[in-house]
This record gives C-alpha cells, structure tokens and sequence, in this order.
C-alpha cells in the first residue's frame, strides 16, 4: 500500500478509533455473539446473523486502519508554511467572479467537503499542488474545466 497522507489530528483520530474498536467493540459484538448462541437455533436467528455482520465489519475496520497508520506519512506543519500549495496547506482561491473559499489540502482519507477539507487527489486539489499565492490556475474537473484564482496559502 502506498502511504497516505495525514495530519497529525487524522492520525490521532484513526488511532482512537482503532483503540476503541479493539477494546470495546470487539468485546461488544462477542457478547452479542455469545448471547445469539445461546437464544438456540443459528440457522434461523436473525441477531446470530446481524452478530455476526458486524464482527466482520469490525475486524476489517480493524485491519484497514492498521494498515493506514502503518503507512501513514504524517504531514508536519513546517512542511506547510509557504506561499506553495502542498499537502497540508490551506488556501483561499476563488473560482472567476464568486466568494473566495477556503480549504485545506489533505489526504484523501480525510476529505470532507463538507467541512473544506479537500483531497490532493481530487480535480481541485492536483491543480493547485505547487502553484503560488496569486497564481491562476486551470481545473479541469468531470463538470467541465474553471480557472481558480490563489488567494492566500498557509
């Protein structure tokens, strides 16, 4: 696996996430399992089934996140003080005449437009990797190309 990019708060993140999946929810989904056995017939119990669903789904959350932070590269903040856009910058752009936005670069396991956190990987976020405050820069994106004005990198 290549390695993933993360911020220092992603990789805490991921860290208590595996933490609690390893010492709670596992116990959980094994009692659950315990306690479906002992409702009698497997074959037709809908809670051994879902019990089990479950503890499938856990375990392979288990190992993906033990393989992210295994090859986790941890993005460090004077890694992202310039005025270049790299993994871990945030910048203000403004696409022609709209409201400037602001996002941060990262990772894409931890993209979440929602919250203006874009991936390196996506349309936006490979135009503007290297480029400088004030450049203009071309996005061809699956809705058409744009050009983005930089407004401010941090």
């Amino acid at each position: 696996m290549a390695s993933s990019y993360l911020t220092r708060e992603g990789y805490e993140k991921a860290e208590k996430e595996l933490e609690t999946l390893r010492l709670q929810k596992r116990k959980e989904v094994a009692e659950r399992l315990q306690d479906a056995m002992e409702d009698g017939e497997l074959i037709e119990n809908a809670e051994y089934e879902a019990a089990k669903n479950e503890q499938a789904f856990v375990e392979g959350r288990i190992k993906e996140l033990e393989l992210l932070l295994a090859n986790a590269h941890i993005i460090q903040e004077e890694e992202t003080e310039s005025d270049t856009v790299t993994v871990g910058s945030t910048v203000t752009i403004r696409v022609e005449d709209d409201a400037p936005e602001t996002y941060k670069i990262v990772g894409p396991v931890e993209a979440n437009p929602r919250e203006n956190r874009i991936s390196h990987e996506s349309p936006i976020g490979k135009a503007l990797l290297n480029h400088k405050t004030g450049d203009k820069v071309k996005v061809v994106a699956p809705g058409g190309e744009f050009t983005v004005e930089i407004l401010k990198c941090v």
